[in-house]
This record gives structure tokens, sequence and C-alpha cells, in this order.
């Protein structure tokens, strides 16, 4: 949620402050209170670029690592819907480097160490009050910040393009299966049997049979 100094946005310029540390917010709101300006804060950098929008504010003072959109990106959104907004960045000293890349990218004026003092806004004055520079990270904002939207048609283009898959065949009911396997080889062995019985009793009749002549002789 913003929220707004009671100076005279009317008569005094504006400046938007992003940052989602308190010591740091209540700092640069005092710095820029003693500048007479009109403050507006916000903690959050999506709903910064809202609010820059709604406002125009002529500064921004936005710290690189805020949450829902970071300061680069956020700041990129603001170049892109126009305005004569001055931007500066603020920074703790171990994202300085990035901070200065992010500074050329999104053509801000100015970047700054936390923590911020008066004499350091006073240094950079001149810098502030210059022209606004040219954002060339404009150009390379969908590598940056790409459309999901964009990217869910990509991907589901590539789902109709792949093959569709094998029908799956219906299985042999279980029942069908034994019939058919089994239904024939149980029935020839029986007979087998049966006429291997009648061939045995056969030969014993005829040896029977064949003893007894000799016995009567």
């Amino acid at each position: 949620m913003s929220i707004i100094s009671d100076a005279d946005p009317d008569s005094a310029p504006s400046v938007l402050i992003v940052d989602n540390n308190q010591m740091a917010m209540l700092r640069m709101k005092e710095i820029f209170r003693q500048r007479e300006f009109h403050v507006i804060e916000c903690a959050d950098g999506d709903k910064a670029v809202d609010e820059y929008i709604r406002n125009d504010p002529e500064l921004v003072v936005m710290s690189l690592d805020i949450p829902s959109l970071d300061g680069h990106l956020a700041a990129l959104e603001m170049r892109e819907h126009g305005g004569d907004s001055r931007i500066i960045f603020s920074s703790p000293r171990r994202l300085t480097e990035l901070s200065t890349q992010a500074m050329h990218s999104a053509g801000a004026v100015a970047v700054v160490e936390k923590p911020i003092t008066k004499s350091v806004i006073d240094d950079i004055w001149d810098a502030v009050l210059g022209p606004i520079p040219e954002a060339p990270g404009l150009e390379d904002m969908d590598k940056l910040y790409p459309d999901d939207e964009l990217q869910i048609e990509e991907i589901e283009t590539e789902l109709q393009l792949l093959p569709p898959p094998l029908p799956i065949l219906p299985a042999l009911p279980v029942e069908e299966i034994v019939v058919v396997s089994n239904s024939s080889k149980p029935k020839k062995k029986k007979l087998k049997y049966f006429f291997l019985l009648i061939v045995l009793s056969g030969i014993g009749f005829l040896a029977s049979a064949y003893f007894g002549l000799i016995s009567i002789k």
C-alpha cells in the first residue's frame, strides 16, 4: 500500500520512494521532505509501476532488491510507459556493481549506496537535474521479463506437433484364454492312455493263452 506525505502535490515536485526496508524508507522520506518534495512511498516493485503511472512523479528513488518485481525490471517498465522522471537506484554495497549495470540499462541518473544520507543526495544532485539517459535495456525486455502467455502458447503448439499415442489393444478375457489353450490337449492325452490300456490288456491276454497251451501240452 502506498503512503503519501502531507506536502502539497500541486505546488511541490513529487518523489516515488520504493524500498521494503523501513529504516531506509524513513531516512529517505526525511531527506526529500527537507527538499520540499511531495513523497509517495511504496514497498513493492509491481505496485511501484502502478504508482508511477498514476502519479507521474518527477523523481523515483528505488531499491534494487524489492519484492514482486526487482528494481531493474520495475524501472524498465516505467521507462516503457514514458514520462520524464529521473530514476535513482539505491542498493547495499554488495550490489553496487549490479546496480550500476541496471542504471545503464534502465537509463537511471545515479546509483547511491545504503545507508543514504543527505550529503550523498547533495553530491549527486547535479546529475539528478541533468538530462535523462537512454534506456537500452528496453530492447531486451522480452528476455529479461518474458511474457508468460506467449510461453504457454509456444508449449501448447509443441504439444500439438507431437505424434498421437498408440491405441491400447483390448485384453482377451481370462476364460477365453483358458478354453483356447487347453480345450483339446487333455482329450488327446486321455485317448492315448485308453488305447495303451487296451493294447496292454490284449498283450496280457495273449500271453496268458500262450502259456496255458504250453502247460497243457
